[in-house]
């Protein structure tokens, strides 16, 4: 067994454990801490649904990224991530990676123009940790972006290849 798939192997058993781990962040401990945040805080009360929405929206995209990797997974071990079957893969991690983004960037927004009308919430923590969320995403975004391009050069060089051979 060479390395590539080895390390597809360990790839598929880490994306098992986090694609669990993003169910249950989805469905117990985002809307439970943001429960137990709007029972404790009332004046963030308000903020407890949206909060929940953006938070299982953003998993949701983790979860198709990891869906959509592990179909790329299997189409490595098979020889065929160059073919054109890979686009609709990428593609579905760009959208998902670009939703997310949005949301973050919405929530971000969200959150200062909050901070700046709620006196109560004057701590510049959570909107820096949210900032950095939203340029992260970016970078995360435009790099999906490019690592496209790369693939439909990679797929042309291929079909190209197997022409002349």
């Amino acid at each position: 067994m060479n390395l590539t798939h080895q390390a597809v192997r360990l790839l598929r058993v880490l994306l098992v454990l986090l694609f669990v781990a993003a169910v249950v962040g989805q469905t117990l401990s985002w809307p439970g801490q943001f429960a137990h945040m709007a029972s404790e805080e009332p004046a963030l009360a308000a903020l407890r649904w949206p909060l929940t929405a953006v938070a299982v929206l953003v998993l949701l995209a983790v979860e198709v990224v990891i869906v959509a990797t592990w179909k790329l997974l299997t189409m490595v071990e098979a020889d065929r991530i160059f073919s054109r079957d890979a686009f609709a893969w990428v593609d579905a991690i760009v959208w998902a990676v670009t939703g997310a983004w949005v949301l973050l960037l919405g929530a971000c927004v969200a959150l200062v123009a909050t901070i700046y009308v709620t006196p109560e919430l004057r701590d510049p923590g959570v909107p820096i940790l949210l900032a950095g969320l939203v340029l992260v995403g970016g970078v995360v975004v435009l790099l999906m972006v490019v690592m496209r391009a790369l693939l439909r050069q990679a797929a042309s060089l291929r079909t190209d290849m197997d022409a002349v051979i």
